[in-house]
C-alpha cells in the first residue's frame, strides 16, 4: 500500500475515532482554498510544519508564540492525531493538524503569498534509490514553498542526512528566488520536551550531526 492508499485508507476510519476538530481535519474536509482568518479565527501570520508527525515543534511553537498560527501537515494519520491530542488537551488555540498529501496541500488549499514561514524538519530520507521519487523534497517543492510564501517569508530546513541535505540545499539554490541566513546554532536542550522536534531528540542523543539551514524568500531576478 503507497502513502496515498494509506492515508484514503485512514481517512476512512476517521468517523470511528474521537472527534479531534479544530484540532485534526483532513484534505477532505476543506473545500476550497483556505481562508486563514475564518480557520484560526484571527489575522495572525501563519507559518506551516511540513511532515510534523507527533507535533512537538507545533506544541513549543504555538505556546511560546501566542501571536502566530501554527498548521502542521502530515500524510501518516495516525501520527497526525497523536499531535492533534495533545493540542486538544492544551486548549491550544493556534495550532493544527491537517492529515493528508502536503504537494496536494500547498497546490489545492494553501493561498499563495499567505504563509509567513515554511519549516521542512527531518524529512524521510527513503533511502533507497528506487524510492526517491518520494522524496518530499524535489525541484517542483521548492517552487511550491516559493509561492505560499509572503515576500520576506522564511523556509527552515533541518536533516540529519547529509545526502538529504545537499538535495535540499541544491533545489533552494538552483530555484533562485531564496537568500541564505544564518541558521539557529545547535543548543543544549533543558529538559526532554525541550527539542525542535521528535526525531531531533532521538538523532542527538544518538549522538548524529544535524545540519540546518535559513533561506528568506527573495524577488526572482
Amino acid at each position: 500500500m503507497n502513502l496515498e492508499n494509506a492515508a484514503d485508507s485512514a481517512s476512512s476510519a476517521e468517523t470511528e475515532r474521537e472527534d479531534l476538530s479544530p484540532w485534526f481535519l483532513t484534505l477532505e474536509d476543506i473545500e476550497g482554498r483556505l481562508n486563514w482568518s475564518e480557520f484560526f479565527g484571527n489575522d495572525n501570520p501563519v507559518e506551516i510544519d511540513v511532515g510534523c508527525g507527533r507535533g512537538l515543534f507545533l506544541f513549543n511553537a504555538s505556546e511560546r508564540n501566542p501571536d502566530v498560527n501554527y498548521l502542521g501537515i502530515e500524510i501518516d494519520f495516525k501520527e497526525g492525531r497523536r499531535g492533534a491530542k495533545r493540542l486538544k488537551k492544551a486548549e491550544r488555540p493556534n495550532a493544527r493538524v491537517l492529515g493528508g498529501n502536503v504537494h496536494r496541500a500547498f497546490d489545492q488549499l494553501v493561498p499563495k503569498q499567505s504563509v509567513a514561514a515554511v519549516h521542512v524538519y527531518f524529512p524521510d530520507p527513503w533511502w533507497k534509490a528506487k524510492h526517491h521519487k518520494r522524496r518530499v523534497f524535489t525541484e517542483d517543492f521548492t517552487k511550491q514553498i516559493y509561492d505560499v510564501l509572503v515576500p520576506d517569508g522564511h523556509l527552515h530546513g533541518w536533516t540529519d542526512v547529509f545526502d538529504y541535505w545537499e538535495l535540499m540545499t541544491g533545489h533552494i539554490t538552483d530555484h533562485g528566488g531564496f537568500a541564505e541566513r544564518q541558521a539557529p546554532e545547535e543548543r543544549i536542550p533543558q529538559h526532554h520536551m525541550d527539542y525542535q522536534t521528535s526525531f531531533e531528540r532521538k538523532k542527538r542523543l544518538a549522538g548524529w550531526p544535524i545540519y540546518r539551514g535559513l533561506w528568506q524568500k527573495q524577488p526572482i531576478s
